[in-house]
């Protein structure tokens, strides 16, 4: 199976603090990772110098076998738009409707002209409305008059409007009830299976991460500790991960508490 994300040996600081210490990590093409770790272990860091946000120090970051680090131009706009992204919180807009934050992407377009008319791009959005369990009369609402789970559906949306290669999933199911979250899990899974996507996904959510993924990988100070099967995360023989799935206090990952 092709090799589709690379990353070598990936380093990354902000002034003294040292975030990715030489992470590295591969996705196989269609496959389904999942990267658990603790709160500021550089989870979100990762994905942002994958997409260019943020350039890494040094290391080696590829898709496809081709170098994106250091992207600009046309260049990087064709490289972001094989990219979807349901983000935390889905970050809709506000002041647009349901079906217009859906095909945002579709009706503006990126400086390579590629832009949809409107009714084109409606049809799109009604269409991804559907995929991910919503009526099309939502279309027409906003996102204010939406619960949390339906603005997750919404972000699910928007983030396959173009059927992208590849997704990101950044934490899909934060401050949902447990069976929304469930829900939200499915349709992550029908959708990438639909698409044969690449995706990448952080999570603390261990049942999200089981549901979704088809390999789990550990972040842990900014490395991968870890990297198997979904199904052998429970027997990873590594008891950084074992205290991670489980929740346990004690443990080699030390939490900075504060001692009455």
């Amino acid at each position: 199976m092709q090799d589709h994300i690379v990353l070598k040996d990936v380093h990354k600081s902000f002034g003294p603090k040292h975030v990715l210490r030489g992470l590295s990590v591969t996705v196989k093409k269609g496959r389904s990772l999942v990267v658990i770790g603790g709160s500021g272990t550089g989870k979100s860091v990762m994905l942002k110098c994958i997409l260019g946000i943020i350039r890494p120090d040094s290391g080696e970051i590829s898709v496809g076998g081709e170098n994106c680090i250091g992207l600009r131009g046309r260049e990087r706009d064709a490289f972001l738009s094989r990219f979807g992204m349901l983000f935390q919180g889905a970050a809709l807009f506000d002041s647009l409707s349901v079906w217009e934050n859906i095909a945002f992407g579709l009706t503006h377009g990126n400086k390579m002209g590629r832009a949809l008319p409107r009714a084109k791009a409606k049809d799109i959005a009604m269409e991804k409305l559907a995929q991910v369990g919503l009526t099309p009369d939502v279309g027409a609402l906003y996102p204010a008059e939406l619960s949390g789970g339906m603005q997750k559906r919404v972000g699910l949306a928007r983030a396959i409007a173009a059927d992208p290669e590849i997704i990101f999933f950044d934490e899909p199911t934060t401050g949902l009830d447990p069976i929304m979250a469930d829900v939200i899990n499915n349709l992550i899974v029908d959708c990438v299976k639909r698409l044969g996507a690449t995706t990448i996904s952080i999570t603390h959510d261990m049942a999200s991460a089981r549901k979704i993924a088809d390999d789990i990988a550990m972040i842990h100070k900014g490395q991968i500790i870890w990297q198997g099967e979904a199904n052998k995360v429970n027997t990873s023989g590594n008891a950084y991960v074992d205290q991670f799935i489980h929740g346990r206090a004690e443990g080699p990952i030390q939490m900075d508490v504060l001692k009455a």
